[in-house]
């Protein structure tokens, strides 16, 4: 497994994949695993800083966000460190809330059997080791830069499509816009083959607007454009 680092270039599509575990690993799980997932979600979504991994915030506040007495509050942290989704930074003084971290490793341990429902593209994409370059001596640090894809004249318009988009950015197209396919439209509308629901949703509500971009620069998006899954 490979580990996730929700900052940098990459932060919101890694996020989205964390939070989506989450949700896969409670649907799987009883009512009562659903609701104590589902309040774990919500306080990440709103009180965690995902760049200094910070969870800082009053138990009568998290009463509140969860609509719960302060005894269930208790209960449900002390679960959740347990657990070890929760790890303790600091307690709790006087004048000063509790400091938390999120052990993201140990939540992605937790969630893997439940991946596989969520598509195989997902499951690829979390276990394929990440690249980090490497950092040259010195102050500057060199950012290198993939090699531009040059296409011969006479490429399909599709292939002109994905072209651009590598070069926008080789990363995104390598996780997200390579698998997808250009299928047979009606009349002016376009419709995208995604490899699986999931991918064909987060396209849709992540990158749609790229996607369209680039095609309607290869005059392939002059109505509505869809991605579907099979």
């Amino acid at each position: 497994m490979k580990q996730i680092r929700p900052v940098g270039r990459q932060a919101a599509s890694r996020k989205y994949d964390i939070l989506t575990a989450l949700g896969a690993f409670a649907c799987a799980g009883d009512k009562h695993l659903q609701r104590m997932v589902l309040r774990f979600m919500t306080l990440i979504v709103a009180r965690y800083n995902w760049q200094l991994d910070e969870l800082s915030i009053g138990q009568a506040e998290i009463a509140m966000l969860w609509s719960v007495d302060a005894r269930t509050v208790k209960r449900e942290m002390a679960r959740l460190r347990e657990m070890g989704w929760l790890v303790q930074k600091r307690a709790a003084a006087r004048g000063r809330v509790a400091a938390h971290g999120v052990d993201l490793e140990c939540i992605l341990r937790a969630t893997q059997p439940h991946w596989q429902a969520i598509g195989s593209d997902f499951v690829a994409r979390l276990q394929t080791p990440e690249e980090t370059p490497a950092t040259p001596a010195g102050n500057v640090v060199a950012f290198p830069r993939a090699a531009s894809i040059d296409l011969p004249e006479g490429t399909a318009p599709w292939d002109r499509v994905l072209g651009r988009l590598a070069n926008e950015d080789p990363a995104l197209y390598a996780a997200w816009f390579a698998p997808l396919r250009l299928r047979e439209g009606q009349g002016d509308a376009a419709s995208i083959l995604a490899p699986s629901r999931f991918h064909a949703t987060f396209i849709s509500t992540h990158y749609l607007g790229r996607l369209i971009a680039a095609m309607r620069m290869e005059g392939l998006a002059t109505g509505t454009v869809s991605v579907v899954s099979p």
